[in-house]
């Protein structure tokens, strides 16, 4: 979940501003709006059809997954999902702004998110120092940091060989942790809003 909603969006979103480029130079060099307006009109455009795809995702995928049946925890995990997509969303308009080469921001996304998603903690739990730092910029980190919260608590426990282990101290889980919830929330609204204000500077740079 945290890793496809971390590619889809990203990638839908690279293409917005080089794909209207030329349109907005045309419209701003008349004076017809402010780059400003634009921008926000353009973000707040795209979010129904941003929220409804993961919303049905979660919906129907949740329960054939066989996650804790409560609304509570279906509703945390809804949020975070969300949460993250609109993250993403915010690095592909950032990536794509800075670039404004389609296939080039693209291959630069692709390098940015395979290195998240290897620091994520799922897949590799012994990541090399020199490039363990990554794991704090990545969306996957704090994501499936969330996600983990949103199904267990820090004494919940599971069946194993020694009878009932604690579910912390599961190998793909122990690496990423359940504590931390708010600090990793902290950190993907920053970079929502960072990513935004990234995106913004970047098109003001380019002369709109």
């Amino acid at each position: 979940m945290s890793e496809f909603w971390g590619f889809f969006p990203l990638l839908q979103a690279i293409f917005t501003f080089p794909q209207e480029r030329k349109m907005l130079e045309k419209e701003r060099s008349s004076g017809t709006f402010m780059l400003s307006s634009y921008f926000i009109s353009r973000i707040v455009a795209d979010l129904p059809m941003e929220l409804a795809l993961p919303t049905l995702f979660v919906t129907i995928t949740y329960w054939m997954a066989g996650l804790k049946p409560t609304a509570g925890h279906f509703f945390h995990t809804l949020v975070v999902l969300l949460l993250s997509v609109l993250v993403a969303q915010g690095m592909g308009l950032a990536l794509g702004a800075l670039v404004m080469d389609q296939k080039k921001a693209a291959v630069l996304a692709s390098v940015l998110m395979v290195s998240f998603q290897l620091a994520g903690g799922f897949f590799v739990q012994h990541v090399p120092a020199f490039i363990a730092w990554i794991k704090y910029i990545s969306i996957i980190n704090y994501s499936y940091k969330l996600l983990l919260g949103s199904q267990y608590d820090e004494n919940d426990t599971y069946p194993c060989d020694s009878g009932l282990c604690l579910v912390r101290d599961f190998p793909s889980i122990k690496h990423v942790g359940l504590s931390g919830q708010i600090g990793a929330a902290v950190a993907l609204a920053i970079m929502l809003v960072g990513c935004r204000l990234i995106a913004y500077l970047a098109l003001m740079r380019t002369g709109l």
